[in-house]
Protein backbone atom coordinates (compact mmCIF):
# COMPACT_ATOMS: atom_id res chain seq x y z
CA UNK A 1 0.00 0.00 0.00
CA UNK A 2 2.79 2.43 0.90
CA UNK A 3 4.53 1.81 -2.42
CA UNK A 4 1.41 3.05 -4.21
CA UNK A 5 1.34 6.33 -2.30
CA UNK A 6 1.57 9.33 -4.59
CA UNK A 7 3.10 12.68 -3.75
CA UNK A 8 -0.11 14.71 -3.84
CA UNK A 9 -1.53 12.54 -1.08
CA UNK A 10 1.77 12.74 0.81
CA UNK A 11 1.20 16.49 0.98
CA UNK A 12 -2.16 15.92 2.62
CA UNK A 13 -0.69 13.35 4.98
CA UNK A 14 2.14 15.64 6.07
CA UNK A 15 -0.29 18.47 6.79
CA UNK A 16 -2.50 16.02 8.70
CA UNK A 17 0.53 14.76 10.64
CA UNK A 18 1.35 18.32 11.61
CA UNK A 19 -2.17 18.84 12.95
CA UNK A 20 -1.82 15.63 14.93
CA UNK A 21 1.46 16.90 16.37
CA UNK A 22 -0.25 20.10 17.52
CA UNK A 23 -2.87 17.96 19.25
CA UNK A 24 -0.09 15.92 20.90
CA UNK A 25 1.54 19.15 22.05
CA UNK A 26 -1.63 20.20 23.86
CA UNK A 27 -1.77 16.77 25.48
CA UNK A 28 1.80 17.09 26.80
CA UNK A 29 1.35 20.79 27.70
CA UNK A 30 4.97 21.07 28.84
CA UNK A 31 8.00 22.96 27.63
CA UNK A 32 9.90 19.84 26.58
CA UNK A 33 6.82 18.39 24.90
CA UNK A 34 6.13 21.52 22.87
CA UNK A 35 9.78 21.88 21.83
CA UNK A 36 9.83 18.27 20.62
CA UNK A 37 6.55 18.67 18.73
CA UNK A 38 7.58 21.94 17.05
CA UNK A 39 11.01 20.60 16.15
CA UNK A 40 9.41 17.54 14.53
CA UNK A 41 7.06 19.80 12.57
CA UNK A 42 10.08 21.77 11.32
CA UNK A 43 11.78 18.61 10.07
CA UNK A 44 8.64 17.31 8.34
CA UNK A 45 7.95 20.66 6.67
CA UNK A 46 11.55 21.08 5.53
CA UNK A 47 11.71 17.75 3.72
CA UNK A 48 8.17 18.18 2.35
CA UNK A 49 9.17 21.58 0.95
CA UNK A 50 12.27 20.09 -0.74
CA UNK A 51 10.20 17.34 -2.40
CA UNK A 52 7.52 19.79 -3.54
CA UNK A 53 10.05 22.32 -4.83
CA UNK A 54 11.82 19.65 -6.89
CA UNK A 55 8.53 18.76 -8.54
CA UNK A 56 7.72 22.42 -9.17
CA UNK A 57 11.11 22.97 -10.83
CA UNK A 58 10.87 19.75 -12.89
CA UNK A 59 7.60 20.94 -14.43
CA UNK A 60 8.87 24.48 -15.00
CA UNK A 61 12.33 23.63 -16.30
CA UNK A 62 11.59 20.73 -18.68
CA UNK A 63 10.69 21.98 -22.19
CA UNK A 64 7.82 20.35 -24.06
CA UNK A 65 8.98 17.89 -26.73
CA UNK A 66 7.31 16.32 -29.73
CA UNK A 67 7.00 12.52 -29.80
CA UNK A 68 8.61 12.08 -33.23
CA UNK A 69 11.63 14.30 -32.50
CA UNK A 70 12.13 13.87 -28.75
CA UNK A 71 15.60 13.05 -27.45
CA UNK A 72 16.02 9.84 -25.48
CA UNK A 73 15.85 10.49 -21.74
CA UNK A 74 13.84 12.73 -19.41
CA UNK A 75 11.20 14.65 -21.41
CA UNK A 76 7.82 16.35 -21.19
CA UNK A 77 4.94 15.65 -23.58
CA UNK A 78 1.56 17.32 -24.00
CA UNK A 79 -1.07 15.58 -26.10
CA UNK A 80 -4.27 13.54 -26.08
CA UNK A 81 -4.83 10.31 -24.15
CA UNK A 82 -6.08 7.50 -26.42
CA UNK A 83 -6.58 3.75 -26.16
CA UNK A 84 -4.66 1.13 -28.12
CA UNK A 85 -6.44 0.24 -31.34
CA UNK A 86 -8.97 -2.55 -30.88
CA UNK A 87 -8.67 -2.63 -27.10
CA UNK A 88 -11.49 -2.01 -24.60
CA UNK A 89 -10.77 -1.16 -20.97
CA UNK A 90 -13.27 -0.29 -18.21
CA UNK A 91 -12.99 0.97 -14.64
CA UNK A 92 -13.33 -1.31 -11.62
CA UNK A 93 -16.31 0.25 -9.85
CA UNK A 94 -18.34 2.28 -12.37
CA UNK A 95 -17.44 0.06 -15.38
CA UNK A 96 -16.87 3.17 -17.51
CA UNK A 97 -14.60 3.09 -20.56
CA UNK A 98 -11.28 4.53 -19.39
CA UNK A 99 -7.50 4.36 -19.81
CA UNK A 100 -6.51 4.17 -16.14
CA UNK A 101 -8.32 3.88 -12.81
CA UNK A 102 -7.65 3.84 -9.10
CA UNK A 103 -10.30 2.93 -6.54
CA UNK A 104 -10.81 2.73 -2.81
CA UNK A 105 -13.57 1.13 -0.73
CA UNK A 106 -14.09 1.98 2.96
CA UNK A 107 -16.64 0.87 5.55
CA UNK A 108 -18.02 2.85 8.48
CA UNK A 109 -17.42 1.07 11.78
CA UNK A 110 -19.51 1.13 14.95
CA UNK A 111 -17.51 4.05 16.40
CA UNK A 112 -18.27 6.13 13.29
CA UNK A 113 -14.80 5.77 11.75
CA UNK A 114 -13.89 4.70 8.23
CA UNK A 115 -12.11 1.36 7.86
CA UNK A 116 -10.21 0.45 4.68
CA UNK A 117 -11.75 -2.53 2.88
CA UNK A 118 -10.16 -2.68 -0.56
CA UNK A 119 -8.22 -0.57 -3.03
CA UNK A 120 -6.40 -1.01 -6.30
CA UNK A 121 -4.92 0.65 -9.35
CA UNK A 122 -4.72 -0.40 -13.00
CA UNK A 123 -1.41 -0.98 -14.78
CA UNK A 124 -2.49 -1.37 -18.42
CA UNK A 125 -0.64 0.84 -20.90
CA UNK A 126 -2.30 3.45 -23.12
CA UNK A 127 -1.16 6.08 -25.63
CA UNK A 128 -0.31 9.76 -25.64
CA UNK A 129 -0.82 11.18 -29.10
CA UNK A 130 0.38 14.55 -30.39
CA UNK A 131 0.57 16.01 -33.91
CA UNK A 132 3.74 14.04 -34.72
CA UNK A 133 3.04 10.55 -33.40
CA UNK A 134 2.08 8.32 -30.47
CA UNK A 135 3.92 7.20 -27.35
CA UNK A 136 3.02 4.21 -25.17
CA UNK A 137 2.46 5.31 -21.56
CA UNK A 138 3.32 2.81 -18.83
CA UNK A 139 1.47 4.09 -15.70
CA UNK A 140 3.37 1.89 -13.21
CA UNK A 141 4.94 3.99 -10.43
CA UNK A 142 3.58 7.25 -11.86
CA UNK A 143 2.18 10.11 -9.81
CA UNK A 144 -1.22 10.49 -11.48
CA UNK A 145 -3.27 13.62 -10.88
CA UNK A 146 -6.71 13.66 -12.47
CA UNK A 147 -9.76 15.86 -12.34
CA UNK A 148 -12.05 12.82 -12.76
CA UNK A 149 -12.92 11.72 -9.23
CA UNK A 150 -16.21 10.27 -7.97
CA UNK A 151 -17.21 9.48 -4.39
CA UNK A 152 -20.52 7.91 -3.38
CA UNK A 153 -22.04 6.00 -0.47
CA UNK A 154 -24.10 2.82 -0.30
CA UNK A 155 -25.18 1.90 3.19
CA UNK A 156 -22.10 1.79 5.42
CA UNK A 157 -19.72 1.72 2.47
CA UNK A 158 -17.92 4.61 0.79
CA UNK A 159 -16.62 4.20 -2.78
CA UNK A 160 -14.07 6.48 -4.47
CA UNK A 161 -12.77 6.19 -8.01
CA UNK A 162 -10.23 8.23 -10.00
CA UNK A 163 -10.08 7.94 -13.81
CA UNK A 164 -8.18 9.00 -16.89
CA UNK A 165 -10.60 8.98 -19.82
CA UNK A 166 -10.17 8.54 -23.60
CA UNK A 167 -9.50 11.87 -25.36
CA UNK A 168 -8.43 13.56 -22.11
CA UNK A 169 -5.78 16.23 -22.41
CA UNK A 170 -2.64 14.46 -21.14
CA UNK A 171 0.51 15.92 -19.63
CA UNK A 172 3.38 13.45 -19.19
CA UNK A 173 6.80 13.95 -17.59
CA UNK A 174 9.11 10.94 -17.43
CA UNK A 175 11.75 8.79 -19.13
CA UNK A 176 11.33 8.45 -22.89
CA UNK A 177 12.82 5.59 -24.90
CA UNK A 178 12.47 4.37 -28.49
CA UNK A 179 12.51 0.59 -28.77
CA UNK A 180 12.98 -1.56 -31.86
CA UNK A 181 13.80 -0.73 -35.48
CA UNK A 182 16.17 2.12 -36.25
CA UNK A 183 15.78 3.50 -32.75
CA UNK A 184 17.00 0.36 -31.00
CA UNK A 185 20.65 0.62 -29.87
CA UNK A 186 22.68 -2.11 -31.60
CA UNK A 187 25.92 -3.66 -30.35
CA UNK A 188 27.61 -5.49 -33.25
CA UNK A 189 30.58 -6.76 -31.24
CA UNK A 190 28.38 -8.35 -28.58
CA UNK A 191 26.14 -9.90 -31.20
CA UNK A 192 29.14 -11.30 -33.11
CA UNK A 193 30.54 -12.84 -29.93
CA UNK A 194 27.14 -14.34 -29.12
CA UNK A 195 26.82 -15.81 -32.62
CA UNK A 196 30.32 -17.34 -32.49
CA UNK A 197 29.56 -18.83 -29.07
CA UNK A 198 26.41 -20.37 -30.55
CA UNK A 199 28.41 -21.87 -33.43
CA UNK A 200 30.99 -23.35 -31.00
CA UNK A 201 28.27 -25.39 -29.32
CA UNK A 202 27.84 -27.41 -32.52
CA UNK A 203 31.42 -28.46 -33.29
CA UNK A 204 30.59 -30.86 -36.17
CA UNK A 205 28.68 -28.14 -38.02
CA UNK A 206 31.42 -25.57 -37.27
CA UNK A 207 34.16 -27.86 -38.66
CA UNK A 208 32.11 -28.84 -41.69
CA UNK A 209 31.65 -25.15 -42.51
CA UNK A 210 35.08 -23.67 -41.73
CA UNK A 211 37.65 -26.53 -41.51
CA UNK A 212 38.98 -25.91 -45.02
CA UNK A 213 42.01 -28.22 -44.79
CA UNK A 214 39.97 -31.05 -43.26
CA UNK A 215 42.44 -31.67 -40.38
CA UNK A 216 39.69 -31.87 -37.76
CA UNK A 217 40.72 -28.56 -36.15
CA UNK A 218 39.81 -24.89 -36.59
CA UNK A 219 43.13 -23.04 -36.92
CA UNK A 220 43.66 -19.27 -36.59
CA UNK A 221 43.17 -18.62 -40.31
CA UNK A 222 39.93 -20.62 -40.36
CA UNK A 223 38.72 -18.96 -37.14
CA UNK A 224 39.35 -15.58 -38.75
CA UNK A 225 37.16 -16.69 -41.63
CA UNK A 226 34.45 -17.70 -39.15
CA UNK A 227 34.64 -14.27 -37.47
CA UNK A 228 34.31 -12.47 -40.80
CA UNK A 229 31.29 -14.61 -41.69
CA UNK A 230 29.74 -13.94 -38.28
CA UNK A 231 30.22 -10.19 -38.80
CA UNK A 232 28.47 -10.38 -42.19
CA UNK A 233 25.58 -12.36 -40.67
CA UNK A 234 25.16 -9.87 -37.81
CA UNK A 235 25.29 -6.86 -40.13
CA UNK A 236 22.60 -8.47 -42.28
CA UNK A 237 20.39 -9.14 -39.24
CA UNK A 238 20.79 -5.56 -38.04
CA UNK A 239 19.96 -4.18 -41.48
CA UNK A 240 16.83 -6.32 -41.70
CA UNK A 241 15.70 -5.27 -38.21
CA UNK A 242 16.15 -1.59 -39.01
CA UNK A 243 14.43 -1.95 -42.38
CA UNK A 244 11.31 -3.24 -40.66
CA UNK A 245 11.11 0.09 -38.78
CA UNK A 246 9.06 -1.45 -35.97
CA UNK A 247 9.85 1.41 -33.60
CA UNK A 248 7.82 1.86 -30.45
CA UNK A 249 8.05 5.03 -28.35
CA UNK A 250 7.59 4.42 -24.61
CA UNK A 251 7.39 6.62 -21.52
CA UNK A 252 8.05 5.03 -18.12
CA UNK A 253 9.30 5.73 -14.60
CA UNK A 254 12.86 7.17 -14.63
CA UNK A 255 15.47 4.77 -13.27
CA UNK A 256 17.25 7.61 -11.43
CA UNK A 257 14.26 8.31 -9.18
CA UNK A 258 13.15 11.57 -10.79
CA UNK A 259 9.47 12.43 -10.82
CA UNK A 260 7.20 10.49 -13.16
CA UNK A 261 4.00 12.52 -13.54
CA UNK A 262 0.83 11.96 -15.58
CA UNK A 263 -2.13 14.34 -15.43
CA UNK A 264 -5.11 15.61 -17.39
CA UNK A 265 -4.46 19.08 -15.94
CA UNK A 266 -2.48 21.79 -17.72
CA UNK A 267 1.19 22.03 -16.66
CA UNK A 268 0.67 25.63 -15.52
CA UNK A 269 -2.04 24.51 -13.10
CA UNK A 270 0.12 21.66 -11.84
CA UNK A 271 2.99 24.07 -11.28
CA UNK A 272 0.75 26.41 -9.28
CA UNK A 273 -0.48 23.50 -7.17
CA UNK A 274 3.06 22.49 -6.22
CA UNK A 275 4.02 26.12 -5.62
CA UNK A 276 1.13 26.59 -3.17
CA UNK A 277 2.06 23.42 -1.29
CA UNK A 278 5.64 24.64 -1.18
CA UNK A 279 4.59 27.96 0.39
CA UNK A 280 2.42 26.09 2.89
CA UNK A 281 5.35 23.93 4.02
CA UNK A 282 7.63 26.97 4.28
CA UNK A 283 5.11 28.85 6.43
CA UNK A 284 4.78 25.85 8.75
CA UNK A 285 8.57 25.44 8.88
CA UNK A 286 9.25 29.04 9.93
CA UNK A 287 6.19 29.21 12.16
CA UNK A 288 7.11 26.04 14.03
CA UNK A 289 10.73 27.17 14.29
CA UNK A 290 9.74 30.51 15.76
CA UNK A 291 7.34 28.77 18.13
CA UNK A 292 10.13 26.46 19.37
CA UNK A 293 12.22 29.49 20.33
CA UNK A 294 9.28 31.15 22.07
CA UNK A 295 8.25 28.12 24.18
CA UNK A 296 10.91 28.60 26.93
CA UNK A 297 9.64 32.12 27.55
CA UNK A 298 6.07 30.82 28.07
CA UNK A 299 6.92 28.13 30.65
Amino acid sequence: MLSKLRHQYANLLTSGAQLMLVFVGFQFDSREGWIGVLATMCVISFFAWIATYRRYRAIGDTPTSRVASAAQGYVEFVGKAVQHAGRTFVSKLTVLPCLWYRYSISRKTGDNKWEHVESGVSSDTFLLQDATGACVIDPDEAEIITSHKQTWHQGDYRYTEWLLLPNDHLYALGEFATLGGAGEPLDPNSDIAALLAEWKKDQPALKKRFDLNQDGEIDLKEWGLARRQARRDVEKRHAEAQAKDTTVHVMRAPKDGRMYLLSNLEPEKLGRRYALWGWFHLVVFFGAGAGAFMVPALY
